[in-house]
């Protein structure tokens, strides 16, 4: 979910259109994963999000961007990971009736201003909470096209059961952190400059997403060592139900 409209690709031409719901998955119990396959498919890059519009039957409509999730690669299918908040108009909907076979309003690609990374130049992605789901689409790239090596993906969460795309961190090119429980090797606690500093590559790009305060807070830590201003980029996730 992202609450920026910087950069936008194509915005005048796209139109809504009806994308079949091919599967959903649970990532965590307030986060669910939908695959989509769209019959007008357009190229998307990592960080880019897509707008879902519910109609109901007396013609009130509700809409909600989401991030995407899946790495550009070449099919005709997306996949948005959806944060479920209370009351949320559309978030709920998607959790609770959304099924395969259903069909939903969807518009984009929009956006690609803050990450408009096409997957051959390095970069240190920080997430926290659901601000990891433009990041995993960056690594999912990277691995897809052979260069896990070009990212390293640092990933807050409160606990293991928070943890979105828990199968996919694991390997050398993530570090979890955990607020609220214990970890092999790292006792709970936010993150660090410690955690940053052995990450932390000269001239390269540092992309931060999550909630105002983390990205506030991951800016100054990134400060504390060493990585210039200029080379922090930060997108700043709010509610989107």
């Amino acid at each position: 979910m992202t609450d920026t409209s910087a950069g936008t690709t194509h915005r005048r031409t796209l139109r809504w259109q009806q994308a079949r719901v091919v599967s959903v998955r649970d990532e965590t119990p307030t986060a669910r994963t939908l695959r989509l396959a769209l019959p007008d498919p357009r190229p998307h890059l990592p960080g880019q999000h897509y707008v879902v519009r519910l109609t109901a039957p007396d013609g009130y409509t509700a809409s909600r961007a989401y991030s995407v999730a899946s790495a550009p690669d070449g099919t005709n299918e997306v996949e948005l990971t959806v944060e479920r908040l209370p009351d949320g108009e559309v978030s709920e909907y998607l959790h609770d009736v959304a099924e395969p076979g259903d069909e939903l309003e969807v518009r984009g690609p929009i956006g690609g201003g803050f990450f408009a990374w096409t997957g051959d130049t390095p970069a240190l992605l920080v997430g926290g909470g659901s601000g990891v789901v433009p990041l995993m689409a960056m690594l999912r790239h990277a691995r897809a096209i052979g260069r896990p090596d070009l990212v390293r993906l640092v990933v807050s969460a409160r606990t293991g059961a928070d943890l979105y795309y828990a199968d996919e961190l694991a390997g050398p090119e993530t570090t979890v952190v955990l607020t609220r429980a214990d970890l092999p090797g790292r006792p709970r606690g936010r993150l660090t400059a410690d955690d940053l500093a052995p990450l932390v590559r000269a001239d390269e790009v540092v992309f931060v997403c999550g909630s105002p305060a983390f990205c506030d807070g991951v800016t100054d830590l990134l400060a504390a060592v060493g990585v210039p201003v200029g080379a922090i980029r930060t997108e700043r996730f709010g509610p989107s139900g």
